[in-house]
This record gives structure tokens, C-alpha cells and sequence, in this order.
């Protein structure tokens, strides 16, 4: 079982959803990352090169971006926003990857 850890950025970005949405992130996250984090399926696949995360997992339009650690058994949540199209925005701001 994998330890999950947020960066300072990825709890900012979760405080800005709406309470219903924080929870259908956190029990995604929990749900799909504890145990096989990089295993790639239709809601977790590994990321081309990008500023923020090696693996994005897809929750509805919700995107948790993550870094892992298979040594140690450790997940660290890099960002969590919503894509909308081919652009991801966080905290309201689009970005792109």
C-alpha cells in the first residue's frame, strides 16, 4: 500500500473546489492510487514531459497530477485542477502542459 502526500500547490488547488467536488477528489485519489499507482487503465496513464507530474489520474473533468516513488512506497499529489478540452486549469487559470 502506497503512502499519498500532497505538496503546499496541491492543497491550495484542492481548498479552491467546492466541498462536494474536495470529496469526490480525495476519495478518487484514495480509491485509484493506494494500491496500484502506476498501473496505466482509461483513468490513470503516465504523462509526456511537463513542468509538474510524471502520471495523471482522471476523476469526471478533475485531473490529480502525481509523481510516485516505488522504493519507499510513496505517492506525492503535484496538482489537482480540471481540464476542459486540451487545457488544464488550476485553481481557475488555464495552463498548458
Amino acid at each position: 500500500m502506497y503512502e499519498i502526500n500532497y505538496t503546499q500547490r496541491a492543497l491550495d488547488d484542492l481548498k479552491w473546489f467546492r466541498k462536494h467536488e474536495q470529496v469526490l477528489i480525495i476519495g478518487g485519489i484514495n480509491k485509484n492510487l493506494k494500491y496500484e499507482p502506476d498501473r496505466e487503465s482509461r483513468n490513470c496513464k503516465r504523462m509526456g514531459v511537463n513542468a509538474y507530474a510524471e502520471w495523471e489520474l482522471r476523476i469526471n473533468n478533475f485531473r490529480v497530477l502525481y509523481n510516485l516513488d516505488q522504493e519507499v512506497s510513496i505517492i506525492e499529489i503535484q496538482r489537482i485542477g480540471e481540464k476542459q478540452g486540451n487545457q488544464f486549469f488550476f485553481k481557475g487559470h488555464g495552463e498548458n502542459l
